[in-house]
């Protein structure tokens, strides 16, 4: 079996590989649940994730290779607005840039209804426009079902969509009056990501149970996304 040590030194030495090795477009549920101080906990939780010492160090694993980020939010049908456009992350000083940019973010007024679909559509076509990297990834969170535009299950046929690997963070709601009523509403949250919402291999849905835990579902579901890329760019290797 070929090391990780060994794998990580053939792609340092091959400038054949020196590529993006994964577009990740993240896109953050703005729509009229989710108030200023849970747009807040959005935004700088994944500042927070990206800075995480073990997202620092995954996303740094491959230098040759680097990662490619871009965050928007999203509401209404007509209502997605780019917060920071794509950027490679090369170094230390590029993720601090990057990640003030989530700090010092301003919420655009905008439709408060929720179209899943329509975000897809829209992450869809910003990711077309990085066709080198090896994988492009649509990372979607949300705290409730589409209930306007196009449904999530009709954009998963979408021509630009084929190649996008669909995952999710859904957000439950932490404010439900009992523990029972909490996990049923996360759960079926949860069950309408998966049927509706992911699209392709091994695609999965991460959770929070509120807001104050989007940061540490981030950084879990980061983790995944990014090291998961590294073992199977290895696997495909021995």
């Amino acid at each position: 079996m070929v090391r990780i040590g060994a794998f990580l030194f053939l792609i340092a030495a091959n400038p054949v590989l020196a590529d993006c090795r994964q577009a990740l477009a993240l896109g953050l549920d703005v729509s009229g649940s989710v108030d200023q101080q849970e747009y807040r906990l959005q935004l700088d939780g994944l500042a927070g994730a990206l800075q995480n010492e073990n997202v620092r160090t995954a996303l740094f694993s491959l230098p040759n290779a680097p990662v490619t980020l871009a965050v928007y939010e999203w509401s209404g049908p007509t209502d997605q607005h780019l917060i920071a456009g794509w950027t490679t992350i090369t170094d230390q000083a590029v993720l601090n840039q990057f990640t003030a940019r989530l700090f010092s973010a301003s919420r655009t007024a905008a439709d408060p209804s929720t179209a899943i679909g329509s975000s897809m559509v829209f992450g869809a076509a910003l990711l077309a426009k990085q066709p080198d990297c090896w994988t492009r990834t649509l990372d979607l969170s949300g705290d409730g079902p589409s209930n306007t535009g196009p449904r999530p299950r009709d954009i998963i046929d979408f021509a630009q969509l084929g190649p996008v690997t669909v995952n999710a963070l859904v957000i439950g709601d932490n404010t439900a009056q009992s523990s029972n009523r909490q996990s049923t509403q996360i759960d079926d949250l949860v069950d309408y990501f998966e049927s509706e919402v992911i699209h392709g291999p091994a695609a999965f849905v991460e959770q929070a149970t509120g807001f104050d835990q989007f940061q540490t579902a981030m950084v879990r579901k980061l983790l995944r996304e990014l090291q998961g890329l590294t073992i199977s760019r290895l696997n495909a290797d021995q």
